[in-house]
């Protein structure tokens, strides 16, 4: 890839063909990863998952908003040592409410409309992680992508 647009389209084409990610957090240092269903706003400023607030993630969130979403596109097949790509969405993570939370509740069951009773339960929490960067990384490459503020 040559330039920041080929990157952005990456970024668009993986993020719209995924349903899951693995969200990495950590609490008092030790890091934790989930999997996580998450959907993508169309600028790619944020990302939302939608998690029960009795979870050890949405704990970990509270405690501590830096937050990682891994993104891949591997199949398990050989090919993806040449082919693959893994993104790493890095940004801060946070429980929404409000209009806000009514806008990105609909982003999210576009995406998922199997998960829409899930989201609607009276103890799911809407979490929107605004990303700072991605790293585009295949087997031997990476580059970083930072969204301008």
């Amino acid at each position: 890839m040559e330039d920041l647009s080929d990157y952005m389209e990456l970024l668009i084409t993986l993020l719209a063909s995924q349903q899951l990610a693995v969200l990495a957090t950590q609490n008092a240092g030790q890091p934790y990863g989930n999997l996580v269903a998450f959907a993508e706003t169309d600028d790619l400023k944020h990302l939302i998952f939608i998690t029960r607030r009795n979870t050890q993630k949405y704990a970990n969130v509270a405690e501590n908003k830096k937050v990682a979403l891994l993104i891949d596109s591997r199949r398990n097949q050989i090919s993806d040592f040449h082919t693959a790509v893994a993104v790493t969405a890095i940004g801060a993570a946070e429980e929404i409410t409000g209009s806000e939370q009514d806008l990105l509740a609909r982003v999210y069951v576009a995406k998922h409309p199997n998960l829409a009773k899930f989201m609607n339960h009276p103890d799911s929490a809407v979490i929107k992680i605004t990303v700072s960067d991605y790293v585009v990384a295949g087997f031997d490459k990476a580059q970083s992508v930072h969204l301008s503020d």
